[in-house]
């Protein structure tokens, strides 16, 4: 919680919104989602949403409730979110990852 809290004092010092961006965890493929968490940070994420797939997104709209489908068709494993993450930051992820689910 300390690098969230340290991202939006930073955000509010530079006067300017916290960009917080989202994405399913091994959507469309696990490898694919590893670039995409490098990809949203070059891109000037600040803070990063990752979702954990689980079977019953109801409250989600259909475009999440697919990525999530997808994501639990590719096998996606909460050890495996761990290990995206993971790669993810020994390939140079910087900002703070949050896990939704």
């Amino acid at each position: 919680m300390e690098a969230i809290k340290a991202t939006f004092a930073k955000c509010k010092q530079e006067k300017r919104s916290a960009l917080v961006t989202y994405v399913t965890a091994g959507y469309p493929t696990v490898e694919e989602t590893i670039d995409i968490l490098l990809g949203l940070e070059n891109g000037g994420a600040d803070v990063i949403e990752l979702g954990l797939p689980f079977t019953d997104p109801i409250a989600d709209g259909p475009t999440i409730q697919r990525a999530n489908t997808q994501a639990l068709l590719n096998g996606v494993t909460i050890p495996m979110v761990l290990d995206i993450v993971r790669t993810a930051r020994q390939r140079g992820l910087q900002v703070p990852v949050l896990f939704m689910g």
